[in-house]
């Protein structure tokens, strides 16, 4: 629960309920088919000063299941937005990259030029670094009672309990990912900070 709560939160989505209507987006997307990854190929081009840029983000893409035939380049110009370009025919192929990426529908635009086809995804500077684009949302809306079911609310005045701690990496230590646990653990020399 606490995943989709704050995967709710960092999308910036609403956490009380609606009018239960779709969203426009979310009503687009359930028109256009949903291609296998595994035929989708991708052109990312770089379009920032970062070195390496497409290859990891290409690297992801093969690695989530995309197309072999993926394929890496420079952009022709600097980018400051990031955007993923389709030719027509190519709109489901473009959604199950944007998802895969976690690129919002307002990342996405349609390529009008004659013989236009596949996808080019131009990464910006909006996005120096990581596989999945900073803040990206999905389109459809979230589901509030599922992320906030099941939550174990505590508080310090309750005796005798503790709060669950963490099992995921979610600090660092060195330069180390380590669970809360773990962290605790390898500084045993630091003060606690109630001293």
């Amino acid at each position: 629960g606490a995943k989709a709560l704050f995967a709710t939160i960092a999308g910036d989505q609403s956490l009380t309920t609606g009018s239960g209507r779709k969203s426009a987006a979310a009503s687009a997307t359930a028109k256009t088919p949903a291609v296998p990854k595994s035929e989708i190929a991708v052109t990312v081009e770089n379009g920032t000063t970062v070195t390496g840029r497409a290859s990891a983000v290409a690297a992801a893409l093969t690695g989530q299941g995309f197309s072999p035939d993926t394929t890496t380049a420079n952009a022709p110009s600097p980018a400051t937005t990031t955007t993923l370009t389709y030719g027509t025919g190519h709109k489901g192929e473009a959604q199950t990259a944007a998802k895969a990426l976690g690129l919002s529908a307002a990342h996405l635009k349609k390529d009008t030029a004659a013989g236009s086809s596949g996808l080019t995804l131009v990464i910006g500077s909006d996005w120096p670094s990581g596989t999945s684009y900073p803040g990206g949302t999905s389109s459809a809306p979230a589901d509030t009672k599922a992320a906030v079911s099941n939550a174990h609310a505590q508080t310090a005045d309750q005796a005798k309990t503790c709060a669950k701690v963490s099992p995921y990496k979610t600090v660092e230590l060195g330069g180390v990912p380590m669970t809360p646990a773990q962290a605790y653990a390898a500084a045993r020399t630091k003060p606690d900070s109630d001293d």
